[in-house]
């Protein structure tokens, strides 16, 4: 059973896993590199649970405490139960779900150990904005991606905006980060993957056309919100598609597209 401890210090150093959550750079740098991320409100805390991955310490406020009893009744962390003046003052902002969990990282795949099993896959490149990355692995579970795989310069999957968006479905698709962009691209390919860059370029193949879905195994290729994908992201593709646009809109939003994609990647395959 959990040890549950009532904290009134805003600097007690037991809370330091959630001290300044609102500083993005800070925690950017501090959650990989102490090997945690934040996990917040109950459903992203269980989700996280279900997915195997371990707690370090709990901070609720008082009205969570019962709701929670199931899982506090798991565990052997310390759960620190604070008053919402006092998380708001630890966090940097007001804690409105009333939970947070810090949750320990689990050694990534490679980018070969996911490939060698996936048939479907989404490549993002420079997608450094939390709630889109949030986005895309919502739609990426929801629609039945087998894998993601990062560039280096991608934002953190678990860092807590992107988890909170994706309603905890960062913990559903197996990730990886690709070591060299794009050389690392070459690797995908020789696994047996057609790369398919998304574009809104009017030259490209429209996703009808290019009927992903009937392709044995599929890449596909999304860039970062208003510059998309690079030139040498394009050029290491090896078709450029394109979702068809209608009463002058020239493109959607990054989340929008990826979801579009990946259902058209995916149709008529069976869902688990």
């Amino acid at each position: 059973m959990a040890e549950i401890l009532n904290v009134e210090d805003p600097d007690d150093p037991r809370l330091h896993d959630y001290t300044d959550l609102t500083d993005v750079e800070l925690r950017r740098r501090r959650e990989p590199a102490e090997g945690l991320f934040i996990a917040e409100g109950e459903k992203v805390i269980r989700r996280a649970g279900e997915a195997g991955y371990a707690m370090r310490s709990m901070l609720l406020s008082a009205k969570w405490v019962e709701p929670m009893r199931d899982v506090l009744d798991t565990l052997t962390v310390p759960v620190y139960v604070v008053s919402p003046e006092l998380a708001e003052r630890v966090t940097g902002y007001h804690v409105h779900r009333g939970a947070l969990a810090s949750m320990r990282r689990k050694p990534l795949p490679t980018a070969g150990e996911l490939l060698g099993t996936a048939r479907r896959v989404a490549v993002m490149e420079a997608v450094n904005d939390h709630t889109n990355i949030g986005a895309i692995f919502r739609s990426a579970a929801a629609l039945g991606m087998d894998a993601v795989l990062l560039s280096p310069d991608c934002a953190d999957p678990l860092y807590r905006r992107s988890v909170k968006v994706s309603m905890g479905a960062v913990f559903s698709v197996p990730y990886a980060r690709l070591d060299q962009w794009p050389g690392s691209l070459a690797a995908v390919r020789e696994a047996g993957f057609d790369l398919l860059a998304l574009t809104p370029d009017a030259a490209a193949t429209s996703l009808d056309e290019a009927a992903p879905h009937r392709r044995e195994r599929v890449a596909l290729m999304l860039g970062a919100e208003g510059d998309g994908l690079s030139r040498r992201a394009l050029a290491a593709a090896d078709e450029r598609v394109r979702i068809p646009m209608s009463h002058g809109v020239d493109s959607l939003n990054v989340g929008a597209a990826a979801a579009v994609a990946f259902y058209a990647v995916t149709a008529g395959r069976p869902r688990d």
